[in-house]
């Protein structure tokens, strides 16, 4: 216990000094900085079209790794911020997690979240929740203070995937779904009728497979996904920020993952102008075997964003601090930091499982290779009656009897030679 204890306090005391180190790293003068985003913004052209959309709240991510990675995460989905990225995801993820965010956006504005999801074998199942607030005074035509308020923005979703096709040399392809409810709270008092509710949906795919692997793991190196997010009707005139998103990710050394999504906006239900194609670049790098760094550049709508993040994996607790820098960020305050929080709740035996599938199967081979037929051939049945997709075991049964129906034709044979002489007699 003592081990286990102190290797846990070790943990914790890398997350402190990483988190430290964010904090106290040197910033450039404010002037140098926005300088630098304003010729990357006026490089990649100016938009017009920026900020026609209603409930922008739906194109902020809640935090976590897909923040940290600029959002280039439509072929990534490793963890709960997927819902932001790729409803298919949730069909593939390892374990049932839940995860609360904490997003500090521009001065007093920020946004709180809390996902959950959950899978049974090929069908993922998850829920997640965001709402964004803005405290503000409201003052008279003569100065006087005549209350506080708070201007919100929340949306809660559901979300359903299911993953078609997995074999052995085969991940499959997972298709998802989320429905998802809006709603915008302005007081009356400062602005009356401007509080609306929106329902959209989102609609994704994803696969992965190997190429180029550079490496030996069961788990694969390329993805490609695709997804449609906030399909849905204008809100009093105004489009909601529908987008076209195609991803893919790569790993070509084992700690390294680079991503890439270009992403499209469309006007599916308005003659609105629709904003300039965007685009994200993220990297992942696996530090030690409970830490990882990312690190992204976002651009959409005229602002150049550039993001950094740590994620420390102390199972079952899962911590992600990220930092945020474009054109909104203020340098002199604590600001466009995010935290996420999340917590595993295993993988509903899966891995169990498997690890007894693996055994059965290597104990099918060496029955195998010491000409034990019908024992090979048991011990690969077995395997497959816990995981029928389990090719190599199929494979192995198969030769096996092959094999056997051989031996027993050889066997057939030399008895018929036996007797044929007495035959003749």
């Amino acid at each position: 216990m003592r081990s286990i204890f102190g290797g846990e306090m070790k943990k914790w005391r890398v997350f402190l000094v990483v988190f430290a180190l964010v904090l106290a790293a040197p910033r450039a003068p404010a002037d140098q900085v926005f300088e630098f985003l304003h010729r990357i913004s006026n490089g990649l052209g100016l938009d017009e079209a920026t900020g026609l959309r209603t409930f922008p709240t739906l194109l902020i991510s809640m935090g976590g790794e897909a923040e940290a990675m600029g959002t280039a995460y439509t072929a990534v989905g490793r963890d709960l911020s997927f819902l932001d990225g790729n409803p298919a995801a949730s069909a593939s993820l390892v374990n049932t997690e839940a995860a609360f965010y904490h997003t500090n956006l521009i001065a007093d504005t920020s946004m709180e979240g809390f996902a959950y999801t959950i899978r049974q074998d090929d069908l993922g199942l998850g829920f997640a929740a965001k709402m964004l607030h803005v405290p503000f005074t409201h003052y008279d035509a003569y100065g006087y203070n005549i209350g506080s308020f708070r201007y919100s923005e929340s949306v809660v979703g559901v979300n359903a995937a299911y993953n078609f096709l997995r074999g052995f040399y085969f991940s499959g392809v997972s298709i998802g779904a989320n429905a998802k409810l809006a709603y915008r709270y302005i007081p009356d008092s400062i602005y009356p009728d401007q509080s609306a509710v929106a329902v959209m949906a989102d609609i994704g795919a994803l696969t992965r497979f190997d190429f180029l692997k550079l490496y030996s793991a069961r788990e694969r190196n390329t993805a490609v996904g695709v997804t449609v997010r906030n399909v849905g009707p204008p809100v009093g005139g105004d489009p909601v920020p529908t987008m076209l998103s195609v991803g893919l990710a790569y790993s070509p050394f084992r700690p390294v993952l680079v991503a890439f999504d270009y992403n499209v906006p469309l006007s599916l239900f308005t003659d609105h102008e629709r904003e300039m194609p965007g685009f994200a670049i993220g990297t992942r790098v696996r530090v030690t075997d409970f830490i990882t760094s990312q690190a992204g550049f976002l651009w959409r709508g005229n602002n150049p964003r550039f993001s950094l993040g740590t994620v420390i994996d102390l199972q079952p607790v899962r911590l992600a601090v990220n930092y945020t820098l474009d054109m909104t960020t203020q340098l002199d305050r604590f600001d466009r930091f995010s935290v996420q929080a999340g917590f595993a709740f295993g993988d509903r035996g899966r891995r169990a499982v498997e690890q007894q599938v693996e055994e059965l199967y290597l104990d099918a081979l060496v029955a195998f290779a010491e000409g034990n037929i019908e024992l090979t051939i048991d011990l690969a049945e077995k395997a497959l009656e816990l995981d029928p997709r389990f090719q190599p075991a199929a494979e192995t049964r198969d030769t096996a009897k092959t094999m056997l129906s051989l031996q027993e034709r050889m066997d057939t044979l030399r008895f018929d030679e036996s007797i044929a002489p007495e035959d003749e007699l």
